[in-house]
């Protein structure tokens, strides 16, 4: 049976990645820094898809974790067949005003983990001819993002490197399809401190789980990119024609409290 890792797996829409993989027949290997929501959700798969279901609780914000993870699968024989990086952060706020160490944890987490991960186990996909990553993005890859600098940058270099891979990859039949989510109804908004924005208030919330779908559907067509939802996918390609101060100034009205 083919393994699925998913990272971010205990809340949002790694929680509803983890159900749908399940659901479509692979055993999971589960990770997130929360250690008792990971083994709620893995009680909650056993009982019902009557998968096996491994849980590591990391913080993959350590540097070292990546690699921490990879060798504890290797010692377990675990081979992985599907690599989800779904975990990451944003933070709500001007650059120089918001706390140094958080943003710092925010770009290894959301690019320096994510970047690791694939680098581990894209080499086992292509000798083996099989298998594939799915990364999570956002829209807010599509242009600057004033009051959301850090994570709007991270979620461009997330865009850029996948598109990148996915070329690459798909002459040795491996996958490569990046997710980009507009605001949706998890964790993400308090984390953020983004809960009171424009963004999170506008009505275009969408629920994790059809997220989630999106992106599978896609990965399953062996496509590069996906925007999860109609007007989503609308705004961002209309991004393409605005200027980049012009997209800058739209984004920050966004990221604004309403």
């Amino acid at each position: 049976m083919p393994v699925a890792l998913i990272t971010g797996a205990s809340t949002g829409i790694g929680r509803e990645f983890a159900r749908i993989c399940a659901r479509d027949g692979y055993d999971l290997v589960l990770t997130a820094r929360s250690l008792p929501q990971l083994e709620s959700l893995a009680s909650e798969i056993r009982g019902s898809a009557g998968h096996t279901v491994h849980v590591f609780a990391k913080d993959l914000s350590n540097p070292a974790a990546s690699a921490e993870l990879h060798d504890e699968l290797s010692r377990a024989g675990l081979s992985i067949d599907l690599l989800i990086n779904n975990a990451g952060f944003g933070l709500v706020g001007k650059f120089w005003e918001l706390d140094e160490a958080a943003q710092m944890e925010m770009i290894r987490l959301n690019i320096g983990a994510l970047t690791h991960l694939s680098r581990l186990f894209l080499p086992g996909f292509i000798q083996r001819r099989s298998g594939g990553i799915l990364n999570v993005a956002s829209t807010a890859a599509f242009q600057p993002g004033p009051l959301m600098a850090v994570y709007y940058a991270t979620k461009a270099y997330v865009v850029s490197f996948s598109e990148a891979l996915h070329n690459e990859a798909r002459d040795y039949g491996v996958t490569v399809t990046t997710l980009c989510p507009g605001p949706t109804r998890t964790e993400f908004d308090k984390r953020a401190g983004a809960s009171a924005t424009r963004l999170f208030k506008s009505g275009r919330t969408m629920d994790a789980r059809s997220v989630a779908q999106i992106g599978w559907d896609a990965f399953k067509r062996g496509k590069s990119l996906v925007v999860a939802g109609r007007l989503n996918a609308a705004m961002g390609f209309l991004t393409r024609f605005a200027s980049r101060q012009l997209a800058a100034s739209m984004a920050r009205r966004f990221s604004q409290p309403e």
